[in-house]
Formats: structure tokens, sequence, C-alpha cells
């Protein structure tokens, strides 16, 4: 098995990068799809962050992310205790699910704070998908409706451009058209499928 960790700034393309690798015969372990998992209605992480943030419930019982977003996003101490409810949670989860994968499998951890949160050195490799900081901005304003403030803001909470690539054993270029990062991942594929048989 090939334990790849993979992250990218907000607006790298990630998940585009795990859509293909997914394509191609890798197990994807999506930490985003977890983290709403582990708080969905009914679970006992959704009722821990309502005991510790009050009332941040939609009408329908489901979490609402926006109103728990206005509470952490520049508080890091609420942040904090967010995550503390969050992580362990999507790590065991993300444990279960890689351990029912194939032995000769690729096994992609998508995390987008996987430098944030220190987790560089728990994989095999570490694949950083990489744009400019402008392609990111352009793309959070076109894609995600945000203003070029909201897109700089955002990004400047994460880790940054150097800081991932630091911690990069592989870095795939995204900031051209989907059919040349198709090509580049169909490029990377291989080298992959075999470290891991």
């Amino acid at each position: 098995m090939l334990r790849v960790g993979l992250t990218g700034g907000i607006g790298s393309g990630k998940s585009s990068v795990s859509a293909r690798l997914a394509a191609r015969g890798a197990v994807v372990i999506d930490s985003d799809l977890l983290a709403r998992e582990v708080v969905a209605r009914g679970t006992d992480g959704l009722a821990e962050v309502v005991e510790a943030f009050g009332d941040v419930l939609t009408p329908e019982g489901e979490l609402d992310r926006p109103a728990v977003g206005r509470i952490v996003f520049g508080d890091e101490q609420a942040r904090r205790k967010l995550e503390a409810i969050i992580h362990p949670r999507v790590r065991a989860r993300a444990a279960e699910i890689e351990a029912a994968a194939p032995a000769d499998a690729v096994v992609v951890h998508d995390i987008p704070l996987l430098v944030e949160t220190g987790q560089g050195d728990k994989f095999d490799l570490v694949l950083v998908v990489d744009v400019p900081q402008q392609v990111q901005v352009e793309r959070l304003v076109r894609d995600r409706g945000m203003t070029e403030q909201e897109a700089e803001a955002r990004i400047a909470s994460q880790a940054t451009r150097e800081q991932r690539l630091a911690v990069a054993d592989l870095v795939i270029d995204n900031s051209g058209g989907l059919d040349e990062l198709d090509a580049r991942v169909g490029r990377l594929w291989p080298g992959l499928a075999e470290r891991a048989g």
C-alpha cells in the first residue's frame, strides 16, 4: 500500500486531482467529506459542537456551517475547539477506510489543512497541488462567488505556498486547464501504482 497525503491551497484544484486519481484506481479518503459526515444530524460529533457553540443548527437539525464559520473564522480559540471535536473523528474514520483498502492500493488522503495540522510526516509521500496565488483568487471569485478580499483572507488563513512546497515530495502544477491536469496526473499515476504494488 502507498499512503499519499494530497494537499493544496483553497482554489488550487485539489478536488480535480483527487477525482483523476480515483478514476485511475486510487482509494481517495476526502477529509472534507468526512468532516461533514462526523457532524451529520444525529451524530455525537454534532451534539458536541452544539454543546460547545450553542444553537448552530438549521431548522432541519443539520449543522449550520456558515453560522459556525462566522464563530470560528478569525477566532483562534474557537477554531481550535471546533478542530478538537472534528479532527479526531475524521482521523478515526479515515483509518477505518484505509484499513478496508486492498493491500496494494494507492490510498490518497485528501487533506486541505495537511500542512497546518502537521501531518506531512504521516504519509509515504506528500503530493501538493500548486498554483500561483493570483490563480487561486481568480478561481475563488469566479467559481465560489467570493470577493477578491474574501478570497485573499481565506488564502491568508491557510499555510503559505512556500510552506506547502517545503513538505512536498511531488508537486503537480494546476495553473493550466483540465486537459493539462489530466495529462499530468496520467504521467504521475504509473509511478504511484508501481510503488503501491
